[in-house]
Order: C-alpha cells, then sequence, then structure tokens
C-alpha cells in the first residue's frame, strides 16, 4: 500500500517538527553570521587612516 502525500499544514505540531529536524543538516563548525566585506569605497571613515602624524617629522 503506498503512502499518500499529506501537506505538511495538515499535519500535526509534533509530526512537522518531526520532520523539519529531519530536513536540517549540522553546520559543522560553521558560524551562520552573515559578514559583509568592508569592499564601499564611498563609505565614511571615523578612525584616521594613519595613526601618527607625518606632518610632525622635523
Amino acid at each position: 500500500m503506498m503512502n499518500r502525500f499529506v501537506p505538511t499544514e495538515k499535519l500535526s505540531k509534533k509530526e512537522q517538527k518531526r520532520l523539519n529536524s529531519v530536513g536540517r543538516g549540522s553546520w559543522n563548525g560553521v558560524r551562520p553570521v552573515t559578514r559583509a566585506a568592508d569592499t564601499d569605497k564611498r563609505r565614511y571613515r571615523r578612525k584616521p587612516k594613519h595613526t601618527a602624524n607625518m606632518y610632525d617629522a622635523e
């Protein structure tokens, strides 16, 4: 006998949770935080580019 397709919305909460957990994998040490590279050249930067004042070299 074939299993009939039942939409996820019609399953019980416990069965939905079981199906969702089966579909998830492990991150294997990868942090899922999005990290954007600082590539915007036009962005205003508050830090000075050179910490030592190069005009005081006398």
